[in-house]
């Protein structure tokens, strides 16, 4: 492939929902297939931060050898917002907290097992996306205070286990059984961490993490997708490492069949 073809297909993708054929303009976005990202900002975790989660290993928070087994095992992203959104990513997975006994009890971060570097003060604001003619939609999960600016919690599939094989099953079933027919979805492609000591099995690995566990198992899991989106509609579909293995491009794709079929 040539330079500049290459630089054409990053060009379409990045910019891709403009790029789809007149056709799928009609459609509804929750009958598309929408790239999206899982616990997006953990890219940025402060190793130097308390631990959040899980619970049994909050009170070795100030073990610097625990707070970097957690950092390797709850960094699932390693290129920023920004570069994911220049990539395709279309659907950030953020989750949000705040610091106790913090010098600014309003100040938010992001976090997964760490806090974040970065404080949500520091992100994009919904004023400051319109005001360049872009549009945010916001899903809130908790039922606590919602305003009506706010959509409600998206369903998020997932398989809870670190084996692809029964994330495979587990999403096959959810997909042909469950998941709703006109609201939006999320088919989550990332492992998990059992909660239980089965854990030490992974964390124990000196040269091991997550992030790389993932991108193991991360073009199993694309061709199941692409297989699987033949049989039943995806919408939403969330991974770890979205910028490898052409995460996007796999899910981007399976809109044409809109189109050819």
């Amino acid at each position: 492939m040539s330079l500049e073809t290459e630089e054409e297909a990053s060009t379409w993708i990045s910019d891709w929902m403009s790029q789809l054929p007149p056709e799928l303009h009609t459609v509804p976005l929750f009958h598309l297939a929408i790239p999206g990202s899982h616990d997006s900002m953990s890219y940025d975790l402060d190793i130097n931060s308390s631990i959040i989660e899980p619970d049994r290993l909050k009170r070795f928070s100030g073990i610097y050898c625990v707070r970097k087994t957690v950092h390797k095992w709850a960094t699932t992203q390693e290129a920023t917002v920004k570069t994911q959104l220049d990539a395709g990513v279309r659907y950030l997975d953020l989750r949000i907290a705040r610091k106790p006994n913090d010098a600014d009890p309003t100040r938010l971060y992001f976090y997964h097992g760490l806090y974040t570097c970065t404080d949500v003060e520091g992100g994009p604001t919904l004023k400051s996306c319109w005001d360049q003619g872009r549009n945010v939609i916001v899903s809130y999960d908790y039922q606590a205070n919602q305003h009506p600016e706010l959509w409600g919690k998206i369903k998020y599939f997932y398989g809870d286990t670190m084996d692809p094989n029964e994330v495979e099953s587990k999403l096959c079933h959810a997909l042909e059984k469950e998941r709703p027919s006109h609201r939006f979805f999320v088919c989550g492609l990332n492992l998990t961490l059992p909660s239980d000591t089965r854990t030490l099995k992974y964390v124990l690995r000196p040269c091991d993490n997550l992030g790389r566990v993932e991108l193991r198992s991360l073009p199993k899991l694309l061709l199941w997708l692409k297989q699987q989106s033949r049989k039943t509609a995806v919408n939403i579909v969330a991974s770890d490492m979205v910028t490898h293995d052409d995460f996007v491009s796999t899910v981007v794709d399976i809109n044409l069949k809109h189109v050819t079929g």
